[in-house]
């Protein structure tokens, strides 16, 4: 049975505050999963990207989802790229049901803007750019892996976390579990 919630989707969408109010609303433990690979690591993340790599990085990633993802009764805020290798995402899926949040790349620049050293994927001249081109690349990746999908640019942290009570329960009810 799916006792816990992973939700992914791409930086700036809401995971980690959505998903800490979700949490406290649900009465769930609140895992974030960068904080986590970080905990793993022994350092932050520009840190793992800057002396090992996005590669090592990634590696960490599937080492720390395959602890997490047997946990119960969670909502585990994961990284943007947690789609990129499979065996997250299938691993995730035996526990948890897969919600992805989304944004306009425009709301997604808004939010990720006061926080610029900390994401280094979008360490470069063109933010905006990079963000959509990043965003075409992995959407493909995120509707796959979803279970539900919820756009997150109209919404604050409050609305997020009702907006997906909401369709959790219709889809609970779609997807009674035996």
């Amino acid at each position: 049975m799916k006792t816990s919630i992973a939700l992914i989707g791409f930086m700036g969408t809401g995971k980690t505050v959505v998903g800490r109010l979700l949490a406290q609303k649900l009465r769930k433990d609140f895992v974030e999963l960068d904080a986590e690979i970080e905990k793993k690591a022994g350092r932050s993340i520009p840190e793992i990207f800057r002396l090992d790599g996005e590669v090592r990085f990634r590696e960490l990633e599937i080492e720390v989802v395959k602890d997490i993802s047997t946990r119960k009764n969670a909502v585990i805020a994961c990284g943007g790229g947690i789609v990129l290798n499979k065996i997250n995402i299938d691993r995730l899926k035996k526990k948890s049901v897969i919600i992805c949040l989304t944004a306009l790349p425009s709301v997604i620049l808004k939010r990720t803007a006061p926080d610029k050293n900390g994401r280094p994927l979008l360490d470069v001249a063109d933010r905006a750019r990079e963000i959509k081109k990043l965003l075409d690349f992995r959407r493909p990746f995120y509707t796959r892996s979803a279970d539900i999908i919820i756009n997150t640019s109209r919404l604050g942290i409050d609305s997020a976390a009702e907006k997906i009570l909401e369709t959790l329960k219709d889809y609970e009810s779609n997807h009674r579990q035996k």
